[in-house]
């Protein structure tokens, strides 16, 4: 498999139409770009790579940055293209609320726009902190130019008093064990002051590498590019190779849509199971197959998961991070040990088979990347759940779970808000036990808004002081890649739009059966239909600006939460880009 297509020549080039052209429009093109302190055959005739750099003073995961954007830059000029960095916005995950969710959506439509119009050839997309990694492919996917990832690399591993530390997971460990008393308050600053020690993205197998990881085996990276930590010097030169070869694809018009594919979004699921990724990567997946016409739904992570082994012991469902996982062979030598399970054939951006770019790859550490026959978890990283509470499904990591929980009715105890949780989780004349399923509802695309990652609902402190660590949660949220627990998430339809889930009431029985993939409220339909009637829908959360564009046209998590003007129709092609005058 290959890419067939004639060479392009300067004047097929998109940027022809600004620089090439001889009238008074490409006039001012070229005479503002020498206000710049740029010559002529600095750009005449070259494919102008727009870079996307998703930089900012907030975002820490992605403040190297400003230096990779010049390696990036320098692989460019060297392969006889002109870069143009063009910043976008920065999807901090740390700091951004209520959700950078709620914005992903919005730096996909800005890729796709600064592609659209502007002289752009090719783009290097640079991301890598939870949401930017499918908002950058999800746009160039819709402009279809020549592009490639350029994934930020997990930080350096956590270190606490010789514990070593995982971002996220053990944020949620050490939390519990504060407001349980078994750790001091200098303790907590202790783990504050030591988790996070470097740039880069989480180093848990939380969202980010989950998503970096995706988007190699999708064929959208340089083949190992995603598992280089962001302070190793390897990670440099993988962003200046990109930078080089972006050049030659934009010769070779060499397009996602060429690469992107059902059998590769196989790829991608099979090696998100694989990894025990987050469940976040249904939604963003979901979106981004939608978005080049390829029909993947949820159903299709279920199927797969009931085949595919967890072959990498990395938190939170396993023992190491991100560091240990590429030094024992990283994304490659996974993908090797895959075997038949990854379709081979598919094209990458560097032009080979995706089979062609593993071969060879070995494993360093058979503790880190599992065999086959020695799987973490022999099948079911992720299942899809269904049943009167969740009729579109609902999702859950059972590795993440303690195994008792997997089957387990238990009593409703609600919370109709975010805030209605925080404000009565912990008090001590809460009616609750261990054996009870708490529910929060409104926590959706259109009820929090956005769809935040609250669904690892906080165990009540009189529980924690008990020694409880898990029991069934369930909402309409997202969760943390790098979180951990019998958490239900991505009830579907949500709370905020008339879904069973708005339906639940304190004493309701609930049952989960994950190996049946069943999720029930033990009522009568009669009820059910009755309590539906009597619904009465929550405010609307915008009256102005993005917010409400995007409750005009967000969709549910099953369709990955896209706006319905950006999707493209399996049905039918892309929408030919405009004349640009």
């Amino acid at each position: 498999m290959g890419n067939d297509k004639a060479r392009k020549n300067p004047e097929d080039l998109r940027s022809h139409r600004w620089y090439g052209v001889q009238d008074m429009r490409s006039f001012g093109h070229r005479s503002r770009t020498a206000q710049m302190g740029y010559h002529r055959s600095d750009y005449a005739g070259k494919p102008v790579i727009s870079i996307i750099n998703t930089w900012s003073d907030i975002n820490p995961c992605h403040s190297h940055f400003k230096q990779r954007v010049e390696e990036v830059k320098r692989g460019v000029w060297q392969a006889g293209g002109f870069p143009v960095e063009m910043p976008a916005i920065s999807l901090s995950e740390p700091f951004q609320k209520p959700t950078t969710m709620l914005y992903r959506n919005l730096l996909a439509m800005e890729a796709e726009e600064l592609l659209r119009s502007y002289p752009a050839d090719g783009a290097v997309l640079m991301g890598g902190c939870d949401k930017t990694t499918p908002a950058l492919i999800m746009g160039a996917i819709s402009m279809n130019l020549p592009a490639i990832f350029v994934p930020a690399g997990p930080m350096l591993r956590g270190n606490w008093n010789g514990v070593t530390l995982g971002s996220g997971s053990d944020t949620w460990k050490y939390w519990a064990d504060l407001r349980a008393g078994k750790i001091t308050q200098s303790d907590w600053q202790g783990v504050e002051d030591g988790i996070a020690r470097s740039a880069g993205h989480c180093m848990t197998m939380g969202t980010a590498s989950t998503m970096t990881s995706a988007a190699e085996a999708l064929g959208l990276t340089l083949p190992g590019a995603a598992s280089i930590p962001a302070s190793d010097s390897r990670h440099g030169q993988m962003a200046a190779l990109s930078g080089r070869r972006i050049v030659d694809m934009v010769w070779e018009d060499l397009k996602p849509g060429d690469i992107l594919t059902s059998r590769s979004f196989d790829n991608a699921v099979t090696t998100v199971l694989s990894l025990s990724g987050s469940t976040n990567a249904i939604v963003h997946l979901i979106a981004m197959a939608r978005r080049v016409g390829v029909d993947l739904t949820i159903d299709r992570f279920d199927e797969l998961a009931r085949r595919v082994p967890v072959l990498a012991n990395m938190r939170p469902s396993g023992k190491y991070l991100m560091e240990d996982f590429y030094y024992a062979g990283g994304l490659r030598a996974l993908l090797v040990k895959l075997g038949d399970l990854i379709d081979g054939g598919e094209l990458t951006v560097n032009g080979r088979t995706l089979g062609e770019n593993i071969a060879g790859a070995e494993v360093f550490n058979d503790d880190v990347i599992r065999a086959r026959d020695k799987p973490l978890v022999e099948r079911d990283g992720l299942a899809v759940l269904r049943g009167n509470l969740a009729p579109d499904g609902a999702v859950i990591k059972p590795p993440a779970a303690e195994t008792r929980l997997h089957r387990h009715t238990g009593r409703a105890v609600v919370f109709a808000t975010y805030n209605d949780m925080a404000k009565r989780i912990d008090d001590p004349a809460l009616d609750i036990d261990e054996t009870c399923v708490i529910v929060l509802q409104n926590a959706g695309p259109h009820g929090a808004p956005g769809m935040p990652e609250w669904g690892q609902l906080p165990i009540p402190k009189k529980l924690l002081e008990k020694g409880v660590r898990d029991m069934v949660r369930i909402s309409d949220a997202r969760m943390s890649g790098t979180s951990y627990g019998a958490c239900v998430l991505h009830v579907t339809p949500e709370a905020a739009v008339g879904g069973p889930l708005a339906l639940v009431r304190d004493g309701d029985m609930i049952e989960l059966d994950v190996p049946a993939r069943k999720l029930n409220m033990l009522i009568s339909d009669a009820e059910l239909a009755s309590r539906k009637a009597a619904w009465v829908p929550p405010p609307a959360k915008f009256e102005r600006g993005y917010g409400l564009l995007y409750l005009k046209h967000v969709s549910q998590a099953d369709k990955g939460c896209d706006f319905d003007f950006l999707e493209t129709p399996s049905d039918r092609a892309p929408t030919p880009e405009p004349e640009i005058h």
